[in-house]
């Protein structure tokens, strides 16, 4: 791998994260309308899901939202991350597509923030991680 493929793979796994910690501080309140405003956008995103169900696929999304992007900013259980934000924007983006129809799920780069997240998935090694740090030399990561 090239210096320029490190530093690439670097730089998807922080945006990657700052996509995800970015709007869970807006719905926490740090900016952004706060977590009342989230509850009624949740609920138009789960349009097809009960009303009583939006608090806690609210919730569930939160701590994903949350854990996931710190896992990836520290670069620990990478892979697994990766996968699961991409699972998790996957999701998101057949949820808006099936309630607001395709183009806001296009305008709001929902399918590339997934793809972006499964290509992350797919790379050998993240040199500069906690995975590189704690994998002993010449034994590569578990797949």
């Amino acid at each position: 791998m090239t210096k320029y493929h490190d530093l690439a793979v670097l730089l998807l796994r922080l945006a990657t994260a700052v996509n995800f910690l970015s709007p869970v501080g807006s719905r926490l309140g740090l900016w952004g309308k706060g977590w009342q405003n989230f509850l009624e956008y949740a609920a138009q995103v789960n349009s097809f899901a009960p009303a009583a169900a939006v608090p806690y696929l609210a919730v569930a999304a939160t701590v994903l939202e949350t854990i996931l992007p710190l896992l990836l900013l520290v670069g620990y259980k990478t892979r697994w991350a990766a996968l699961g934000a991409a699972g998790l924007t996957l999701t998101f983006a057949l949820a808006m597509t099936c309630s607001f129809g395709v183009k806001e799920a296009l305008d709001y780069s929902v399918f590339v923030d997934s793809a972006s997240a499964f290509l992350l998935a797919t790379v050998p090694a993240y040199r500069w991680s906690l995975d590189a740090y704690l994998t002993p030399r010449g034994i590569p990561p578990a797949r």
